[in-house]
């Protein structure tokens, strides 16, 4: 039996709370629209097979307006011709991210990047990886469930 670490240590959580908040804050500073940072992390939750963040994060790209066909062919984003120039280059430098043993695919993706995205947004775009890298170890961990949605 799992123990939500969330609610165990909830001090640590709340740290990882605030510092999503700071990071999202970060991102719209930078003029990345919502529904790119929800893209990054729902990309980062596939790769984590994190149920718990894809559900959570599905529903806030919902509301942040994106397509259900673009949230349908996320996992394959390279072989579609739906992603602008800036979502392709987030998207991949989040991969990187969150996969860093991929030294050439780092280097490539920071090169993509630096053609599209200011210095903020790579920034933010990294951040915004890390924090929901960080919220997938915590629900895979602690088990969140992930409930029927009786609404629709």
């Amino acid at each position: 039996m799992r123990i939500f670490i969330d609610k165990q240590s909830p001090k640590a959580f709340h740290a990882l709370v605030q510092t999503s908040e700071a990071v999202r804050t970060v991102a719209a500073e930078a003029g990345l629209d919502r529904t790119v940072v929800e893209l990054i992390n729902l990309r980062v939750s596939q790769i984590n097979g994190c149920a718990y963040c894809l559900d959570t994060h599905t529903k806030a790209a919902v509301r942040a307006g994106e397509s259900s066909q673009r949230l349908g062919v996320l996992a394959a984003w390279r072989d579609t011709e739906v992603y602008s120039p800036t979502e392709r280059a987030a998207l991949a430098l989040a991969e990187a991210t969150t996969d860093p043993t991929d030294a050439v695919a780092q280097e490539s993706a920071f090169e993509g990047a630096r053609q599209v995205l200011t210095d903020d947004q790579i920034s933010a775009v990294i951040w915004v990886a890390v924090t929901i890298n960080a919220f997938n170890r915590v629900s895979i961990m602690s088990k969140h469930p992930v409930r029927a949605d009786r609404s629709g």
